[in-house]
């Protein structure tokens, strides 16, 4: 079995979107299925949506330990539990640290609403709009040491338009999210794409599926 775990902070509505393309797709009969989710907050809203579809929910509390490390250390005891074959970030916030980077080289994904290595770090939407750039987006990439600097995976496009603000912007770029960060992930987990000497390495066909633009308001 390929396990996939998932590390959430908030509502999860990525892992949500995987979650339920994993299940419109039948992952499992590839031997895919996510395994368990995991939350750095106790009232984090996607445990309960985990545990409504059945997944396996747990939480470690980065507010009861000392240092980050020993926190990494309690969340890493759990996630090699289901010795994953992907480890997805849907909207943890907790910067993670070259000791827990490096135990999962290849595994660790996240998604970035930028088109990376545009506009890395937080307010990005804002950021994006007063730079004045024309297209804006989200980027799957394999996690590194640097923040916001792994392998791209895929990117989606999406406009600036003149009468956008952050909230709008950031709306446009979520509904691509929702279906690139599925795409990477299974792509991932079954083989296709991979970490290779530090870069994303995939088949034409996957790259093509990995690439999208919204031409649409």
């Amino acid at each position: 079995m390929k396990n996939i775990v998932v590390l959430i902070s908030g509502r999860g509505s990525n892992f949500v979107s995987i979650a339920e393309a994993a299940r419109r797709e039948n992952w499992a009969a590839e031997g895919i299925e996510i395994s368990c989710v995991i939350s750095n907050r106790p009232g984090a809203a996607g445990l309960e949506r985990a545990r409504e579809m059945g997944i396996a929910a747990e939480v470690v509390d980065h507010k009861l330990y000392e240092t980050r490390e020993r926190f990494e250390d309690a969340l890493m005891e759990i996630i090699d539990r289901h010795n994953p074959a992907v480890i997805v970030l849907a909207g943890f916030m907790r910067v993670l640290t070259d000791h827990f980077v490096s135990r999962y080289p290849g595994k660790i994904l996240n998604i970035h609403p930028a088109l990376l290595p545009l506009f890395k770090g937080l307010d990005t939407h804002a950021r994006a709009i007063a730079a004045g750039v024309r297209v804006h987006g989200c980027t799957v990439h394999f996690v590194s040491p640097e923040l916001d600097s792994g392998a791209i995976i895929g990117q989606a496009v999406v406009p600036v338009l003149p009468s956008d603000d952050p909230d709008t912007l950031a709306h446009r770029g979520l509904r691509l999210e929702h279906v690139l960060y599925p795409r990477a992930v299974h792509s991932v987990a079954n083989g296709t794409v991979r970490l290779i000497d530090g870069r994303a390495v995939m088949d034409d066909l996957t790259a093509l599926s990995l690439t999208l633009m919204d031409n649409h308001a």
